[in-house]
């Protein structure tokens, strides 16, 4: 019969993002190679600190061992809380743990910590991710970023492996149309408002698609009123598959500077599309890939540094060109064979 491996997730309803869609590749790629696989997916949506609580809670206790007699050989848990379930061959690839508890705490994109009972909730969080963590036969990390945050906050090593970006095989680089391209989610950590005030600031007729649906979107379109930024800066929303491919070839760049991103699917799909990256010296993940002058810029996190950067590309869309060219090699060996492989021979070796 064949090996049975089920994949965990979180999953926040109604979104659909970068987690969601390394999840469903990584599905698909392990029934190619013969295997029964399955997602289990509990909800992630908390309003109050109790509902961080249950959701542990919920995880912890379902029982994944075996379904209808049959046993499950391997559990591939993905981020928190996923990976507190309990299972004796756990392996973890590691998105991203509840970063409000650990790096963001403190910061404009937490509130853990601002109330008394806080201290406790840290104390069962980091408890909680210690313990699970340390079950797993094998712990990997979807990037540098995420190995050295487990590390610092929890004192656990995690082997790095890169996944590909969701549309592995099908990027494709076409002459540039001349505008600068940003994908992803629209919310705070994206920060997608820096590109816009940028956009205020460029001197070139370049113009600017943002790609994405998600919360910030009204505050994105008065920021674009604001600034007079209607016949320059569009909002594309969500776009198909077909779209996407199509948007990053014909760009001239892609901007992409979330806050201390995990890892930053969509600096490695601009370089499968042989086009550079635009980023910032705070953007985490990211910078494992974009070098400054080799592959695109890593700039101030400030709208004018930004748009200066803009503007160099525009202004010489041959630098973009090879600039783009070195970043395409710089992803060549990131391919899925090489994390199934590793995945497989530490859950089923």
């Amino acid at each position: 019969m064949k090996p049975r491996v089920l994949l965990l997730n979180s999953k926040v309803p109604f979104a659909y993002g970068g987690a969601e869609l390394l999840v469903s590749r990584l599905s698909k790629e392990l029934k190619n190679r013969g295997l029964e696989v399955d997602l289990l997916e509990i909800p992630w949506n908390y309003k109050t600190r109790t509902d961080i609580l249950l959701n542990i809670i919920h995880w912890r206790t379902i029982f994944i061992e075996e379904v209808a007699d049959r046993k499950v050989d391997v559990v591939i848990p993905t981020r928190f809380p996923s990976y507190i379930a309990r299972h004796p061959n756990k392996v973890v690839w590691l998105i991203h743990q509840l970063r409000q508890a650990y790096d963001l705490k403190g910061t404009d994109y937490s509130d853990i910590g601002s109330l008394k009972e806080d201290k406790k909730l840290l104390e069962i969080i980091r408890t909680a991710d210690y313990k699970a963590l340390s079950e797993a036969r094998e712990l990997f990390a979807i990037s540098r970023n995420v190995a050295n945050r487990l590390e610092k906050f929890n004192n656990l090593k995690a082997k790095v492996l890169i996944p590909p970006p969701p549309l592995e095989g099908e990027y494709f680089n076409s002459p540039s149309k001349g505008y600068i391209l940003s994908v992803g989610r629209l919310n705070k950590l994206k920060r997608f408002d820096l590109l816009i005030k940028a956009m205020a600031k460029v001197k070139t007729k370049v113009k600017c698609i943002i790609a994405g649906e998600g919360e910030e979107k009204e505050n994105l379109l008065r920021l674009i009123d604001k600034y007079q930024l209607k016949d320059k800066v569009f909002l594309a929303g969500f776009v198909s598959q077909e779209e996407l491919l199509k948007l990053y070839a014909e760009s001239l760049a892609v901007f992409y500077a979330p806050f201390d991103e995990d890892l930053g699917f969509v600096a490695i799909e601009a370089f499968k599309s042989a086009k550079p990256v635009i980023t910032t010296q705070d953007s985490g993940g990211v910078l494992e890939f974009v070098k400054e002058g080799i592959n695109g810029f890593v700039v101030k996190s400030t709208p004018l540094s930004i748009a200066k950067a803009i503007d160099k590309v525009a202004e010489d869309e041959e630098l973009a060109v090879v600039l783009g060219r070195e970043g395409n090699k710089k992803v060549k060996n990131i391919n899925w064979d090489n994390v199934i492989s590793e995945l497989l021979s530490s859950g089923l070796g």
